[in-house]
């Protein structure tokens, strides 16, 4: 009898190739792509009708934007939580929850195996086997990609020598997209010179006309955009949206592993940037000075740990207690100019402003 393997799925070329390769080792395959946001219906059934001509025995779409945001999204915003003081956690802060359903399924299943299409050159590769390891602990973990050191190329050949057919020209980039933004690796960003090109990024402008829109915040939380209530992760896609035309929230992402070596990618992350400093402009006006002091100790280190995948450290719910505490009175309007390419903050309006 085959045994059961649990892949986290996403249809790109890391984990279409594992979905043959484990097929080929005679594992009975399940993918399972954990969506955090970014998709629309098409993508998602796109990547559905990839899994079945793979021909794996099952694929399943899981939907945590709403986890993702209660457990994840919401404390970056009142910690202002910017990675290096460049990255938003785009694609690191949602790894927890996408490894964490994995398991969960996995566990409902009865699956013997998990796998993932990780590297052994970033950071993915930890969060996934640490998740796995605290929830499913006595199922094997696979992770073709890490174990064979494949070149693109090498994935690329495979495919089509099974019947599978990976355009080229799109495969030279990787894409990671998730409600909080998308991360975007390709030969550029595994050097320090060169940077990607615009048709690297997923947005182009098409918008030229500035406009002005107004972000309603309620104790620390997006409520509102241009007067219209909203729930935070609706919200954040209608901005996400307003801001894409601009081609807004581009950056490249310098840090350092958690395996302790530098990592570069590019990034856009528009409804993310432009939230965390119009929250931060609201925070000016409305905490006090030692308030503002500690809470940029407290959410440099809240995100540092989230990026690392440590959500299950006790301390997260420490800092988390901090955090919203001091969100009581981060109320109030911001007001955000966009053009292409960048964004200015004009100004807030609140009734708790200590100006």
């Amino acid at each position: 009898m085959s045994k059961k393997v649990v892949l986290a799925y996403s249809g790109g070329l890391d984990t279409s190739f594992c979905a043959i390769y484990l097929k080929s080792k005679g594992y009975e395959v399940h993918t399972v792509i954990v969506n955090t946001g970014g998709f629309t219906q098409e993508e998602l059934k796109h990547v559905a009708d990839r899994a079945e001509y793979s021909q794996v025995a099952s694929h399943k779409e899981i939907n945590v934007i709403e986890e993702f945001y209660q457990k994840g999204i919401k404390y970056l915003i009142y910690g202002n939580v910017l990675k290096n003081h460049t990255y938003p956690l785009s694609v690191s802060s949602e790894r927890f929850f996408q490894a964490k359903a994995i398991a969960e399924y996995a566990n409902k299943i009865g699956a013997q195996a998990v796998a993932h299409g990780s590297t052994g050159a970033g950071n993915d590769q930890v969060r996934f086997d640490l998740v796995f390891n605290v929830l499913c602990p006595s199922m094997e973990i696979i992770t073709p990609i890490r174990d064979l050191k494949l070149s693109r190329e090498d994935e690329i050949k495979f495919l089509a020598e099974n019947g599978v057919h990976i355009n080229a020209e799109k495969a030279q980039y990787s894409v990671n997209q998730g409600i909080w933004g998308t991360s975007i690796g390709g030969k550029e960003t595994l050097g320090s010179r060169e940077t990607l090109p615009n048709d690297a990024y997923i947005h182009q402008v098409e918008k030229q006309e500035s406009e002005t829109i107004e972000l309603t915040f309620n104790n620390g939380e997006p409520v509102g955009l241009n007067g219209e209530t909203l729930e935070p992760t609706v919200l954040i896609e209608k901005l996400n949206d307003l801001a894409n035309e601009y081609a807004i929230g581009r950056d490249v992402h310098v840090g350092d592993t958690i395996i302790g070596i530098k990592g570069r990618v590019g990034f856009e992350a528009p409804g993310a940037l432009v939230l965390i400093k119009a929250h931060q402009l609201l925070e000016k006006h409305t905490l006090s000075k030692w308030q503002l002091y500690w809470k940029d100790q407290i959410g440099t280190f809240y995100g540092n740990l989230l990026h690392e995948g440590q959500f299950f450290e006790p301390a997260m719910r420490d800092f988390e207690a901090m955090l919203t505490s001091t969100q009581e009175r981060v109320s109030g309007k911001v007001y955000v100019q966009l053009h292409p390419y960048r964004f200015v903050l004009e100004g807030i309006d609140s009734k708790y402003d200590l100006m």
